[in-house]
């Protein structure tokens, strides 16, 4: 039987295969039996913290804050720390480095290996219950470059369906899975019409997506083709994070093609889709790229908004299930490093929504970039708190930035909760290009890594060393302001040194975590910087037949600027640190202060920093080096000085007890750090089986604390000796 969608929308093979011009209206509810609808979800509500020692959403919580109330690991115990189980997922293929397990209905259910695989294991013995796999034969899903990027999975408690598995694909499809069998629901969704493809429990999502989208309306490249997707000269739509579910409404997010290798100006617009948790019905849209008589289409100039797009919404949501709002942050618009094409501000992009998730009405929005094109996409979930300031109650939004900004809001309002300043930012030089006079600057809290590079993030251990520092600077001009713009490759100027650079700051491999209770925030953070030109675009390397688009960019990303590790599946631009990192020193000293990798602490009731603390340790030999420099010799604080940390992010979670963090220690052995939340100082080590980044987790099994630790093979539980299992090691 199929749900018909007949109370939503007309049947899809009217809509969609025999006509682009078919237009759904959603139905005109009555807010009175919204409300009535709702109240079945009331109890399931989630936030703030796990609750009856869970882990349910993604971030733990529905407000992301990566928080357990577990409190049996404690700072005397830590040591004590063992590994209970590893689960080795080379079956499934290359193990997906970025996604955190949910821990539900007595699983640990999550997706694994390059086909996005969602497993089920026991928590006792991390053995495999089941599994499922979409069928990897479409075009729409071998062309996606975020096929191993799953993050993990959603799951919701359905009224009449129990425990069910929501999970967003690479070829853009939304399956709801029985959490027990892993199999599709029955009656749930519509069929695909695919060799191979379960015939119920599935929506193809891009029809709802195209709909009614200008470009598709006037396409006459023939029929729509569910294997190909979206025609690749109009633009192409993949997904990175897991649905959201909140009060029975499933919230799917979306990405596109890497807009750092890309040279075509067309692409589709990532509207937010949502569908009803029970049946599979679409629900609403939200068009990330206002169409005419939207909020916000004056924003967007030169038609650009009828014909560009991402602005997807690749980062993981948050919501707030009480005041019935989802947060959906965006990513800048096509392409990165130029948008003369697109001038503007270009509202949604690289920006916080508050979306009702009922309707799907925009109840407020805070854009952080105006007219992104530093490639300073929104990376990570915005963390909820509820803090007090100055003596009043503030239900809080905070959101995390590569750029090194901490945006903190009212999540029902909108409003700062500490004034924001638009300021004045460098203008292009690039022929055709028209930034922002402004950007927003907010004032408190202050900036959580270096944002540009000036005189006051050189080195000062004494006078000489200082002045030393500033000559090197200025010789090899290492100063630049925030917002940077790249220039042209004929520019004599070379090419931009942008600080932060495409990795962050913060970027998605260590998703910021929060204390609720106390209202402290530990972001993770690099200093790192990229150095961008353009080169007109049909002449660009990066340039492919197998791009979307048609119409070249006049610029796009300069020679050379191939993605390097640890960005949005890469960095454009040439790279973290630049000549700052590859050789301006002082006799060795690299000229710019650490530590290169941090954890930053912050308590969102005051606004004010508690400490920063070193990701990681420096390797032993660069830390003896800095420790017998004959420049630093009587200089005090030195093995302050010595520890600058890891470039890169950590993995973290948080206790009543303590901050759990992953880094590497001197000697490189890849570790699990605990550390006290007040002070920063670290009061543990224990060895963990590779390097984590991303996924990193902590609920009770059993009546015991366990820390899952995400790993680039699999993942290792750890617990104290108490917790260990009867069964070995799973494979």
């Amino acid at each position: 039987m199929n749900r018909g969608r007949t109370s939503v929308a007309p049947l899809r093979a009217r809509r969609h295969i025999t006509s682009h011009k078919t237009r759904r209206q959603s139905p005109q509810v009555p807010l009175a039996l919204v409300a009535l609808a709702a109240l079945p979800w009331a109890a399931t509500a989630q936030g703030p913290g796990t609750e009856n020692g869970l882990w349910t959403y993604l971030g733990g919580d529905a407000w992301h804050t990566r928080y357990t109330p577990a409190n049996e690991i404690t700072a005397d115990n830590f040591d004590e720390l063992t590994m209970l189980w590893q689960f080795n997922a080379a079956s499934f293929g290359p193990s997906t480095p970025r996604a955190t397990p949910s821990y539900v209905d007595g699983k640990l259910i999550t997706v694994t290996g390059e086909d996005r695989d969602v497993i089920a294991l026991d928590p006792s013995t991390g053995k495999l219950i089941w599994s499922f796999t979409e069928p990897p034969t479409t075009y729409r899903h071998e062309y996606s470059m975020r096929k191993g990027y799953g993050k993990g999975v959603a799951y919701a408690e359905v009224p009449g369906r129990g425990g069910v598995v929501f999970i967003s694909s690479p070829g853009f499809f939304l399956w709801a899975l029985d959490a027990d069998t892993g199999r599709p629901l029955e009656d749930w969704g519509e069929p695909i019409p695919l060799p191979g493809f379960q015939q119920t429990g599935g929506v193809d999502m891009i029809p709802d997506l195209i709909d009614g989208w200008g470009p598709w309306e006037r396409w006459r490249g023939g029929a729509y083709d569910p294997n190909l997707g979206i025609p690749k000269d109009l633009g192409y739509i993949t997904t990175s994070s897991p649905p959201i579910v909140v009060n029975g409404t499933v919230v799917v997010g979306n990405s596109a093609e890497q807009g750092y290798q890309q040279t075509r100006i067309e692409n589709v617009p990532g509207d937010i889709l949502a569908y009803d948790a029970a049946t599979g019905d679409f629900k609403w849209k939200f068009h990330v790229i206002p169409r005419p008589g939207e909020f916000g289409h004056e924003t967007w100039e030169n038609d650009a908004w009828d014909w560009t797009g991402d602005v997807s919404s690749w980062a993981p949501m948050a919501a707030d299930p009480e005041l019935g709002l989802v947060y959906v942050v965006t990513n800048g618009a096509t392409i990165d490093y130029y948008g003369g094409f697109r001038p503007g501000d270009n509202l949604f992009s690289t920006s916080i929504i508050a979306l009702d998730v009922n309707t799907g009405q925009r109840r407020w929005h805070y854009q952080m970039v105006h007219h992104d094109i530093w490639n300073y996409d929104t990376p990570t979930a915005p963390i909820l708190m509820d803090v007090t300031v100055n003596g009043r109650p503030v239900k809080g939004i905070y959101q995390a930035t590569k750029q090194a900004f901490l945006y903190a809001m009212n999540r029902e309002t909108g409003q700062p909760i500490w004034p924001i300043e638009e300021r004045p930012v460098p203008q292009s030089r690039v022929p055709g290009e028209k930034l922002a006079a402004t950007q927003p600057f907010p004032t408190r809290p202050a900036p959580f890594d270096l944002q540009g590079r000036n005189e006051s993030h050189l080195i000062d251990y004494t006078p000489e060393i200082r002045r030393r520092a500033l000559q090197v600077a200025q010789d090899n001009n290492l100063f630049a302001p925030l917002f940077n713009p790249p220039t042209t490759v004929t520019d004599p100027a070379g090419p931009a040194r942008v600080c932060p650079g495409d990795t962050g700051g913060v970027n998605i491999t260590g998703p910021a975590v929060a204390d609720p209770v106390q209202g402290i925030i530990f972001i993770t953070s690099h200093s790192a910087c990229s150095n961008l030109s353009v080169m007109p675009a049909n002449e660009s390397p990066l340039d492919s037949p197998e791009q979307t688009g048609v119409t070249y960019s006049e610029w796009s990303a300069g020679r050379g600027q191939a993605p390097a590790a640890g960005g949005r599946g890469g960095a454009g631009g040439g790279g973290g640190g630049g000549r700052g990192r590859g050789g301006a020193t002082v006799d060795g000293l690299d000229i710019f202060k650490g530590p290169v990798g941090r954890i930053t602490a912050i308590d969102l009731n005051t606004g004010d920093h508690l400490w920063v603390t070193p990701h990681g340790d420096a390797p032993q030999a660069q830390q003896d080096a800095i420790r017998n420099h004959p420049l630093l010799q009587g200089v005090p604080n030195i093995d302050q000085i010595a520890n600058r940390g890891r470039q890169g992010h950590s993995a973290m979670v948080v206790s009543p007890n303590l901050l759990f963090a992953s880094g590497m220690t001197a000697n490189n052995t890849p570790s699990l750090f605990a550390i006290d939340k007040r002070t920063g100082r670290r009061v543990g080590a224990v060895e963990i089986p590779g390097q984590s980044s991303y996924g990193m987790s902590s609920w009770e099994h059993n009546g015991h604390q366990v820390i899952l630790v995400q790993l680039g093979n699999g993942l290792a539980a750890f617990g104290l000796p108490a917790a260990m299992p009867q069964a070995g090691a799973a494979h």
